[in-house]
């Protein structure tokens, strides 16, 4: 089995090989980027099973990087750095992120969180191809759930794994109003923690990508798509 290969991108050399070091330790591979210009090179010719970036760096920041990695790009992304404020977490969500760790950090946390965005993106992402695929067909949208796609008005979407998550979670129960904490619980299989708002900003993203008329807002009970 190919080893998964993990793009680390920090401007910090002693981040970068620490990292380095415990993604090794781990049967993974890396390559590394001093800053977001510089990843975004590495990623024109280089497959990348998941992405480690810091926030401040020279050149290109995480950010901007983020950015523009997900106009054409969905591996998981998780953001290290020293902006802790519930803004910074909250941004980096929203413009694409998968996840995000304060520096200084806990390596097992770390570890911990790449394992579990590589699990879920391997899964849905998986080659094998059955001959009856099952779809869910929700008005104009069509999900493929072998195939992990998304078409709405025969438009091709593209979601991060996450998201992807979300919506066939909300369309598997359609017409089920589901709190904040059981979208949670079933995405990221860790408990909620009670004003965590990873879920809303996901939902908005959705939202964006796919029109915002087909995932519902119960106010003060969750959110539901309706058949």
């Amino acid at each position: 089995m190919d080893k998964n290969l993990v793009l680390i991108v920090d401007d910090d050399e002693s981040i970068r090989e620490l990292l380095g070091i415990m993604l090794r330790n781990q049967n993974m591979d890396t390559v590394c980027a001093a800053n977001g210009m510089e990843a975004l090179h590495i990623l024109e010719n280089t497959k990348i099973d998941l992405i480690l970036m810091d926030i401040m760096m020279p050149k290109m920041d995480g950010m901007v990087a983020c950015m523009k990695i997900r106009e054409k790009l969905n591996m998981p992304i998780i953001m290290i750095s020293a902006k802790v404020e519930d803004s910074d977490k909250i941004m980096g969500l929203t413009i694409g992120a998968d996840d995000y760790i304060a520096k200084p950090f806990n390596p097992m946390i770390v570890m911990a969180k790449v394992k579990a965005q590589l699990r879920r993106y391997k899964e849905f992402n998986s080659s094998q191809v059955e001959f009856d695929s099952r779809s869910i067909k929700i008005q104009g949208m069509l999900m493929d759930l072998d195939r992990h796609q998304v078409l709405v008005d025969g438009r091709k979407v593209e979601l991060t794994p996450h998201e992807f998550a979300i919506l066939a979670f909300l369309s598997k129960n359609k017409d089920r109003v589901l709190s904040i904490k059981q979208i949670y619980e079933n995405v990221w299989e860790k408990p909620y923690i009670e004003f965590d708002r990873t879920v809303t900003v996901h939902i908005r993203r959705l939202r964006q990508k796919i029109g915002s008329d087909y995932i519902k807002t119960v106010w003060g009970v969750g959110y539901k798509i309706e058949s």
